[in-house]
């Protein structure tokens, strides 16, 4: 019988063996050392500990007055705007007004020579000093004629025709009265008025000038900015709330300041145009503006809210304490025992600062508004820094309900939810940690022989003609072995 075969297969079977054993050694001795860096306080990362409170900032749910506004876009118009024209043809004498100047009305802007209007009227007051002397001769010879007729002294036709000459003279006196107040009409024309109070403009013509009624630029414009009026406009779907608000009464409207943090001007709408723009879906609206401080001024372009309801006694928290999931928006609450609870919310209104809500929470109760990485239903919490709970006043919520989405939603962090929110489904993925198949072990030094002479390494280009790297004369076998080690 022949051995040669059976010694074969145990030789065979003993390298099996030890090829295992070299496997088995090589794999733990990573994680030994990821495990000695790990716990060393090393550059390695641990798992963080799931009892663990997470660290939150809360915010109180708080009462407060809510506007409820229709937002548009408008342009700032003069409540009257004049331009100031001559009524009469003739040679400018002076300007009487300071370009920028607020001026009265009645107050002279502009002289006309009135040499020829003053001698027109001279001459109408004339011709009815002759006229009203005509009239009382006539008046005489009337009251002779009518005595010699009742006595049959003189014809009775000559009476009658004395009384119609006392008639024409009579319609003549009015006819030069009339002339009178058509000169005297013209001469006030020669002085030139600001007929409202106002401001005035540029100068559009310097004195000496020839200047005439139907000259288009005029002498110079004033406009009335207090109060003044924005035209603006809002999309037809807010008519009927804007138009029923009108109808309670009187009407805010705001202007936000160019920061967006306060509010510039406060007036009251006081018309909504009769018809929709077919074109762009819109209806025009007025509102006037005291204007007082003179922050408006004419052709500006601002932004409009027009507050149609006010909601009292409001259930107010941060827009970032709300989350949206599958089933809806919800909010954690914070209770006594510092556990974070998962409650359902609905709203009423929403913006990028604060939110109003409807049902799900009460006043005064704690919600979670930063720390949402490790939070789930019923965990535990670490309180920080209370956040500042946000003033309704100077967010200025927009819209409610259906319009609350397109202006309310943009501050809202739209994080992925469950439909029922659990402890499973809304569990914060675990810090990662580094994997231990791909931990790289410590590198050794590279081992040299004694004697061997220090070799340089070799460099990408140290390449022999068929392409492969050629390594360095004299490497040692345990340096190459290092290298080949490496991923």
């Amino acid at each position: 019988m022949k051995l040669g075969p059976l010694f074969a297969a145990l030789a065979l079977a003993g390298a099996v063996i030890a090829a295992g054993y070299w496997v088995k050694n090589s794999s733990s001795a990573p994680v030994a050392a990821a495990a000695k860096r790990g716990g060393g306080g090393g550059s390695g990362r641990r798992a963080v500990p799931t009892d663990v409170p997470a660290p939150v900032t809360v915010a109180r749910v708080t009462k407060q007055s809510v506007p409820v506004y229709r937002e548009g876009i408008g342009n700032v118009q003069a409540l009257n705007a004049v331009t100031v024209r001559t009524q009469v043809d003739g040679r400018l004498m002076s300007v009487d007004f300071v370009e920028g100047q607020d001026v009265r009305k009645g107050d002279v802007l502009a002289r006309i020579d009135p040499v020829t209007f003053k001698a027109q009227y001279d001459q109408a007051v004339a011709k009815k000093a002759q006229d009203e002397a005509n009239l009382a001769n006539a008046r005489m010879d009337l009251d002779r004629y009518r005595r010699l007729a009742q006595t049959n002294a003189g014809p009775k036709q000559q009476a009658d025709q004395q009384a119609s000459q006392v008639a024409q003279l009579e319609a003549q006196v009015k006819s030069d009265q009339a002339a009178i107040d058509n000169a005297k009409a013209i001469l006030d024309y020669a002085t030139i008025a600001s007929p409202l109070d106002g401001r005035a403009g540029l100068r559009q013509v310097d004195p000496g000038n020839i200047v005439h009624a139907s000259d288009a630029n005029g002498i110079v414009s004033v406009t009335q900015v207090k109060p003044i009026a924005v035209l603006f406009t809002l999309p037809q779907r807010d008519v009927a709330v804007t138009s029923a608000a009108l109808s309670r009464g009187a009407v805010n409207v705001e202007i936000p300041s160019a920061d967006g943090t306060g509010v510039a001007a406060r007036g009251s709408l006081q018309s909504i145009d009769n018809q929709i723009d077919v074109t762009t879906g819109t209806v025009k609206l007025k509102a006037n503006f005291p204007n007082a401080d003179l922050k408006l001024w004419p052709g500006q372009f601002v932004s409009i809210r027009v507050v149609v309801e006010t909601l009292v006694d409001a259930k107010v928290i941060p827009a970032s304490a709300v989350r949206r999931g599958a089933s809806g928006n919800f909010v954690y609450v914070v209770g006594d025992d510092a556990k974070a609870v998962v409650k359902p919310v609905k709203l009423a209104l929403q913006n990028e600062a604060i939110a109003v809500v409807r049902d799900g929470v009460e006043f005064d109760q704690t919600v979670v508004v930063e720390g949402f990485a490790r939070l789930t239903d019923g965990k535990d919490v670490q309180v920080t820094t209370p956040a500042t709970p946000a003033s309704a006043i100077d967010t200025a919520p927009s819209s409610r309900n259906g319009s609350a989405k397109r202006d309310g939603q943009r501050g809202q962090n739209k994080a992925a939810a469950p439909s029922q929110p659990s402890a499973d489904a809304a569990a914060p993925q675990p810090a990662k940690t580094q994997d231990v198949q791909g931990i790289q072990p410590p590198e050794t030094p590279q081992a040299r022989p004694i004697d061997a002479p220090k070799q340089r390494r070799s460099r990408p280009n140290d390449t022999t003609p068929g392409g492969q790297t050629q390594a360095p004369a004299g490497a040692s076998r345990v340096e190459v072995e290092s290298k080949d080690a490496r991923p």
